[in-house]
């Protein structure tokens, strides 16, 4: 593991790294918030997945989420959204796909399947080396996301509550089965076998759940948002809440749309839901 950069941010540290992945069999970079009680003590641990295009610099550079992580000491964990130099064919030639696009599932499609294992990656990789290398503790763990990020914040925790305590979104892909960024992604990662898109779509793994979050799930979604009626469904989700009988929060908000400045905006809710659920 070695470090890319680092710098001192609101009293605590972040720090950019990279290192040689088993899971992915390529180097992989992610990036870490210490705050300024983890010098001293364990803390919480936040996972936050990027959406299309990103990397492991791009939520922390613009989300704005450091001072709110300090406050209430929350160490903040991200990482890049792919392998990336793959070597496959294809891997670099659309934005929504491949590189960048690794949809936070292990991929079973060759050429695929063996470079794009990111659950494997962040679930079991990539949070064992933050438990055996940072102040990380190991129960109190929560995820969130954005977009490709969202879809993969809800359907990791769904698939790993025993991980994963509490969990939110901004602008999540919800049912990627019924979206075009999810069939393409889908169909290539994992084939044409739907039984197997719905181990990997939130909806669908809601549907077979009964109050897997007491808590609460917390969702953020701006109605300005481009994709929303195409590719984010968020009624899927919230339909199958529903049924589950799981406590959601889905707050529409007037105006806003897709990027940065409405995550920014949402940022310190966020935080401080997580940090309620995860400092008890």
């Amino acid at each position: 593991m070695d470090i890319v950069s680092q710098h001192k941010c609101f009293n605590g540290t972040q720090t950019f790294y990279k290192h040689q992945s088993v899971s992915t069999g390529l180097p992989m970079t992610f990036s870490v918030y210490e705050p300024p009680q983890a010098k001293s003590r364990k803390v919480p641990v936040l996972f936050y997945l990027a959406g299309l295009t990103c990397t492991e610099e791009t939520f922390m550079i613009k989300g704005g989420a450091q001072r709110y992580a300090a406050e209430h000491g929350i160490m903040l964990v991200s990482m890049d959204t792919s392998p990336r130099r793959t070597g496959i064919k294809g891997a670099a030639e659309s934005w929504d796909f491949g590189h960048g696009a690794g949809f936070y599932l292990d991929a079973t499609q060759q050429p695929w399947a063996s470079h794009f294992r990111m659950e494997t990656y962040v679930v079991h990789e990539l949070r064992n080396l933050i438990l055996e290398n940072f102040a990380a503790l190991p129960d109190r763990i929560g995820v969130f996301g954005h977009s490709m990020g969202g879809h993969g914040a809800l359907t990791l925790s769904l698939r790993h509550p025993e991980i994963f305590k509490s969990v939110s979104a901004f602008a999540p892909i919800t049912a990627p089965s019924l979206c075009p960024w999810g069939q393409k992604a889908f169909s290539n990662y994992l084939g044409s076998d739907q039984s197997t898109w719905a181990q990997h779509d939130a909806s669908e793994l809601m549907r077979a759940r009964k109050t897997p979050f007491p808590q609460g799930i917390l969702i953020d979604q701006g109605l300005e948002d481009e994709f929303l009626d195409i590719q984010l469904l968020p009624h899927h989700f919230e339909a199958a809440c529903w049924a589950a009988e799981q406590p959601l929060t889905l707050r529409r908000h007037s105006g806003y749309d897709h990027n940065y400045y409405f995550i920014s905006t949402f940022m310190q809710d966020h935080i401080a839901w997580h940090a309620a659920i995860l400092n008890k």
